[in-house]
This record gives C-alpha cells, structure tokens and sequence, in this order.
C-alpha cells in the first residue's frame, strides 16, 4: 500500500545518500555529471527525478532506475490526488470485465 503522504524524492536523496556519505550539494552535483542549480532544484522540490535522473542515481547511489522513478510517480500521484475534484467524470465499464482485463 503506498504512502497517503510520501516525501518528496529530493527529501530522500538528501537524508539517505548524502548526509550519510558526507557529501556537499556540489559534490554530489559534479558526481552526477549535472550542474549544482540542477541537483539543488530536485533536492528542494522543485523539479522531480527525471529518466535521465533516475539513470545517474542508479549508478552514483544504488538501487534500480526504476526504483527512483517509482518515488517520484508516487510522491506526483499523492500531490495530484490532494487536488483533484472529480467534476463529471464518467466511469467505463465493459459488459465482460475479461475483454478488458484479461
């Protein structure tokens, strides 16, 4: 079950790769290959973990590509879901649930 309210994922960088490891915004910055602004803007909040992102952090801190993209959809879906009014939304339904799920 996913969390109704999960941190950011610049949050998480911060506490669980670099204040462990000792290591600066710049460094970790130049580590990444991205300017210090680029990486400083995702651990404020203010840009997310793109692909690409999620590429260099696999490969600088560990974990799958996937694993850091999945914090950021999840963290995205619970700021979505804090807005979203339901306005006249239709629901869909097929005759036979197995045409569409099977």
């Amino acid at each position: 079950m996913a969390m109704l309210n999960p941190p950011h994922p610049g949050e998480t960088i911060r506490e669980l790769c670099l204040e462990p490891l000792g290591l600066t915004v710049t460094d970790a910055a130049k580590g990444l290959g991205v300017t210090r602004k680029t990486f400083s803007e995702l651990l404020n909040g203010h840009s997310g973990i793109s692909t690409e992102m999620a590429l260099r952090l696999s490969l600088a801190f560990g974990g799958s590509a996937e694993s850091w993209l999945l914090q950021q959809t999840l963290y995205d879906l619970a700021q979505t879901k804090k807005k979203f009014q339901p306005l006249n939304i239709q629901r869909f339904e097929a005759a036979n649930q197995n045409a569409v799920m099977g």
